[in-house]
């Protein structure tokens, strides 16, 4: 049997959780489909409803909710999952999986509709990733502000060899109009 990997995400803190499902969960979850509830005594998190909101497949097929059955199919997109839109009216023709969960899903995305007392964000277990959220992923700014003296350097450097070359070549072509007459 094939573990799930489970992104449990909390829209009201904007945090996410890495779990990696046991088999007596994944065996659970299996034929359920995006947007049914789960509860949480199934994992072993009393008190907690889960909302299946998507997945992915072992190969990293985005699972759609309009696809039904546990199948990929090409379908022409317009908008939604699996398209990341360039220009407006585009539409492409892309790869997806079905909405069931089935043993060959990877990855199924979980968001917390009803808490419980546990913490799932402030405890660390054996297997499960740190909690992050948008704010925390962003680079810090000090490494870019050290990187623009040093490009300000080169261009004056630049500046100062140019003027060097100018006047040779100035003399340079003088030197050949002497010549010519």
């Amino acid at each position: 049997m094939v573990q799930f990997k489970l992104v449990i995400s909390d829209p009201k803190t904007g945090k996410t959780v890495q779990r990696e499902a046991s088999e007596d969960d994944s065996s659970r979850l299996n034929g359920m489909k995006i947007g049914d509830i789960v509860k949480g005594e199934t994992m072993g998190l009393t008190g907690y409803e889960f909302e299946i909101t998507g997945g992915s497949d072992y190969c990293g097929f985005p699972m759609r909710r309009d696809i039904t059955g546990i199948r990929r199919k090409k379908i022409l997109i317009v908008k939604g999952i699996g398209l990341n839109k360039t220009a407006k009216g585009m539409k492409k023709r892309k790869t997806v999986a079905g909405n069931t969960i089935h043993p060959k899903t990877a990855q199924i995305n979980l968001k917390i509709v009803k808490a419980g007392k546990e913490n799932l964000f402030e405890s660390k277990k054996e297997g499960e990733v740190e909690a992050t959220s948008a704010e925390e992923a962003k680079p810090a700014e000090a490494p870019k502000a050290e990187e623009k003296p040093k490009e300000e350097v080169k261009p004056k450097e630049k500046a100062e060899e140019k003027k060097e070359e100018a006047p040779k070549e100035e003399k340079k072509e003088e030197k050949t109009k002497e010549k010519k007459e």
